[in-house]
Order: C-alpha cells, then sequence, then structure tokens
C-alpha cells in the first residue's frame, strides 16, 4: 500500500502530541536527539507554528497517526530543517521515506534552496533514509548532519503536490467512513 501523506493543521495538534508523547525513551532520544521528557515534547508541540512551519502526517484506518514529519521553515535564508518519526510497529514500510520525500516536494514548491537533517549517529534509520533521499551525509563527534540542495520549483512539482493534496483529503474521507460504520449500532 502505497503511503498517503496529510498536511496537518493546528486542528491536529492533539494528535501529533498524543503520537509524540507514545514514543519510547529510546525513540524519544533518536526523534530529538536527547533525551526528552513529557513536559518538553509538550512544550514543543505547543510551539509549532502551522501557518510558518509544515507538519506532515500518515495516517493509519483507525485515524491514529503512525508517522509525522516537522518541517522547519527559515524564510529569511531559504533553508528547510526536517524531523521524523514513526511508530516502532509501523516501521519498513516506506513511511519515514514518504513523508521526507513530500516534506521535500513542499520545500522545493516553495523556492527552499536548502533541505537540513540532524540527528544522532546511532539513528541508523534516519541516516539510511537521508542516502536514500540523496542526502550528503557527514558524521562527526556523534551527530549526524545531512543536507541536500534543493531544485528550482517547477509547474511539475507544483501540480504533483495539488494532486497529493487532493489524494490526502480523499484517503482522510474514507478513513474517517470506515470509522463511522465500524461504529457497532446499539439496539433500542
Amino acid at each position: 500500500m502505497i503511503p498517503i501523506v496529510q498536511k496537518l493543521t493546528a486542528f491536529q495538534r492533539g494528535a501529533l502530541l498524543e503520537r509524540l508523547l507514545a514514543l519510547s525513551v529510546e525513540d524519544r532520544l533518536l526523534r530529538f536527539g536527547m533525551l526528552t521528557n513529557d513536559d518538553t515534547i509538550r512544550r514543543y508541540v505547543e510551539k509549532i507554528d502551522f501557518v510558518s512551519d509544515r507538519v506532515f502526517g500518515i495516517f493509519g484506518l483507525d485515524l491514529r497517526l503512525i508517522g509525522a514529519a516537522h518541517l522547519a521553515l527559515n524564510h529569511q535564508n531559504r533553508f528547510a530543517e526536517i524531523g521524523v518519526s514513526v511508530n516502532a510497529g509501523e516501521r519498513r514500510h516506506g513511511y519515514g521515506l514518504a513523508l521526507l520525500q513530500r516534506a521535500k516536494l513542499h520545500a522545493v514548491n516553495r523556492g527552499f534552496r536548502t533541505f537540513f537533517m540532524c540527528c544522532l549517529s546511532e539513528n541508523k534509520t534516519m541516516v539510511h533514509l537521508a542516502h536514500l533521499a540523496g542526502f550528503k551525509v557527514v558524521v562527526e563527534q556523534g551527530d549526524v548532519d545531512a543536507h541536500l540542495k534543493l531544485e528550482a520549483p517547477n509547474i511539475g512539482g507544483v501540480a504533483l503536490e495539488a494532486v497529493e493534496d487532493q489524494i490526502a483529503v480523499m484517503d482522510l474521507f474514507w478513513k474517517q467512513q470506515l470509522q463511522w460504520f465500524a461504529v457497532p449500532v446499539r439496539a433500542a
């Protein structure tokens, strides 16, 4: 199944918070690059600016976020930085790469010139994703810095993003309908 990536809005902040709070201690370390407690995650999610930055997610059939990416956009210097995480039980299905590629497409279409990703060197999954996505990866003192020069926007990329947005809307609609039909009917 091809992962369908949604653009999240501030209305979905709670779903993002729930997803990040569910990360294990090890996964929190890999996602944030440091030990992170619940309060730190709450503050992080509260401070995300859904207008300036972009957050992408993949919802399961149960409408729970199974993966998310925060694309922090530096509008002044025209660079973008991404942080990605996918639920442990949902890995190896292409969700992380789908989130990374969707965020890259968005950054390109907005005229950003450089795409960054930083992680701990023990985060083998993110290092692998960076290589797959064509990032130049540099390992220094336990940290990995990856960057990618982005191409100029073009009409094909803009059209592709518009189509992906429409597919995402329909995907969410159908998953909501499945949830509605899954609710058992109570006898009167």
